[in-house]
């Protein structure tokens, strides 16, 4: 694990407080509101950043984020513009941990050696490529290794035992809890997360990393539902998209719904504690 994820998850763990992650696309809707967007999780106390590279292509995500990426895209913002507007956002806060979801295409096309060459020297700590199996790992553990950035890997409710033992041999940083089968997004009736708690014990069996949960967090009440399981934080991004889409007051707004699921975060004790 690198060491800004670890002294982070440590630090969290010792406030009896689990992690709250928000992400946005690098570059959306353009770079000087993508900043302030970044800028705005910084203030509300964000435990680590998620930050997408935008794709064409996005599969893993749903609606409103692949809309988020192919307006980026169309406005010209390319890979080398996100690893520059990162190196911007390393200068604010030096010990926050900041990982990218990005596909494998980007990584191909950049060069592998390259991309985690210029990720290490943006600041970047864990790179996820959404679309990349456990089974084709090798093709760039060597490179992210070299260069000190976690691989962070994507586990669901139908991961197979073998591949989560695969994935927690191999997985830096933190463990991806997909809440949901499907796509990112908001849709609430997708939100059963009654059988999250067996997949969650059987990581825990497996590997000492944090499980942070997303797709389909949006709310204080799934937030707190998540973490109750026994996930160690929480990641948000479409709603982040929703709101800065649809408010005239963004960073008004975003702080608001950042500080309910920091709030979420910090409010729940620790299952022993909880029994006393």
């Amino acid at each position: 694990m690198s060491k800004r994820y670890q002294a982070r998850f440590e630090k969290l763990q010792q406030a009896n407080q689990k992690a709250f992650m928000p992400f946005t696309v690098l570059g959306w809707p353009n770079k000087d509101k993508s900043l302030s967007i970044i800028k705005t999780m910084l203030s509300s106390n964000a435990s680590a950043l998620e930050l997408g590279f935008p794709f064409s292509d996005p599969v893993a995500d749903g609606p409103v984020i692949a809309k988020a990426a192919f307006e980026t895209l169309e406005s010209g913002f390319k890979t080398a513009d996100c690893f520059a507007l990162i190196r911007e956002v390393r200068k604010l806060d030096e010990a926050i941990p900041i990982g990218v979801l990005v596909y494998y295409n980007v990584v191909l096309a950049t060069g592998v050696e390259s991309f985690f060459k210029q990720a290490k020297a943006a600041g970047i700590d864990g790179v996820l490529i959404a679309d990349l199996p456990i089974e084709s790992a090798e093709e760039v553990l060597p490179y992210a290794k070299a260069n000190d950035v976690d691989l962070i890997f994507i586990v669901s409710p139908v991961t197979t035992d073998e591949r989560l033992q695969r994935i927690a041999t191999s997985a830096g940083g933190f463990i991806y809890l997909v809440s949901r089968l499907g796509v990112t997004g908001t849709d609430k009736s997708a939100s059963n997360l009654s059988n999250l708690g067996g997949l969650i014990s059987r990581l825990k069996a497996l590997t000492k990393l944090p499980v942070c949960a997303g797709f389909g967090v949006s709310s204080k009440q799934t937030s707190s539902a998540l973490l109750e399981l026994g996930v160690d934080g929480v990641i948000v991004g479409s709603r982040v998209i929703e709101i800065a889409r649809q408010s005239d007051h963004c960073e008004i707004d975003l702080a608001k719904l950042f500080k309910e699921l920091h709030e979420s975060c910090c409010e729940l004790r620790a299952p022993a504690d909880a029994k006393k």
